[in-house]
């Protein structure tokens, strides 16, 4: 199946990974989201035209946490959701949190914990609860649990949410100035992902898996999209996918969200 994938790949290099001992379906199952709760239309954030530079990372501005691992559970709605509110807490003047995704597992009744869920759901979670605990708070689990947030321990509160324009061009220029964004994907194809830039053509377009948008190259030969998964270090490139710009790779401009303080 590997060797498939690099002759048909233009891009992409797929090998050994986590994930090879699975077949398609148990990926699927373990990994992936199983179901989505009904989607509602959002407010769109208001995205002024800026001369946007040619590569950006959050990374570099350490407005990114480490890489996580959401295990055997489709919590990845949660885990996209959280570390957007990490990034967007420590840019409006605070240090840098690491905060609770099983709290919004166990505590967002609008989704379905290890099932699936949007990341504008948990985040309008969040603004409603008062706040979000710190993971050493409230630890990661993998499962479906009671609620026991912690108003008291809170670390973290938000506002609200906007969705961004679905224009990558508009993504461009609002992820460079505002926030690294929750997006939402096309994750069937990922098992085997070890580098490269995965081309528009690679994947399909119907989401079931939720991750952070960090930043961009347009000067590579292939310009791509930098995309931190919740899959752990040992997966892709120390955590990592790029995504070719500009083809709605994987279906990766249809759900950008991102918090508002």
């Amino acid at each position: 199946m590997i060797e498939e994938l690099n002759r048909n790949s233009t891009g992409a290099e797929y090998g050994i990974t986590v994930f090879s001992d699975l077949t398609q379906q148990e990926f699927v199952e373990l990994f992936l989201m199983k179901s989505l709760p009904p989607h509602e239309p959002l407010e769109e954030l208001e995205v002024a035209e800026v001369n946007a530079p040619n590569t950006f990372d959050w990374r570099t501005q350490g407005a990114v946490s480490a890489v996580k691992n959401q295990g055997q559970c489709g919590s990845c709605w949660a885990f996209s959701a959280v570390e957007n509110i990490e990034s967007v807490w420590m840019l409006g003047g605070h240090s840098l949190p690491i905060l609770s995704e099983q709290q919004v597992v166990d505590c967002d009744k609008d989704c379905y914990g290890c099932g699936g869920g949007w990341p504008y759901r948990a985040m309008n979670y969040v603004a409603k609860a008062g706040g979000i605990d710190s993971e050493n708070d409230y630890r990661y689990e993998a499962r479906n649990g009671a609620c026991r947030f912690k108003p008291a321990s809170v670390v973290a509160k938000i506002k609200g949410y906007k969705a961004i324009p679905k224009a990558e061009t508009s993504i461009r220029d609002a992820l460079s100035t505002t926030a690294p964004f929750s997006i939402c994907v096309d994750a069937s194809k990922w098992s085997s992902y070890r580098g490269g830039v995965m081309r528009g053509n690679q994947c399909g377009h119907s989401i079931d898996h939720c991750v952070q948008l960090v930043g961009y190259d347009s000067t590579a030969s292939v310009p791509y999209w930098i995309v931190r998964n919740s899959w752990g270090t040992g997966w892709g490139i120390q955590g990592y996918i790029q995504l070719e710009m500009n083809t709605n790779t994987c279906s990766m401009a249809q759900e950008v969200t991102s918090a508002t303080l």
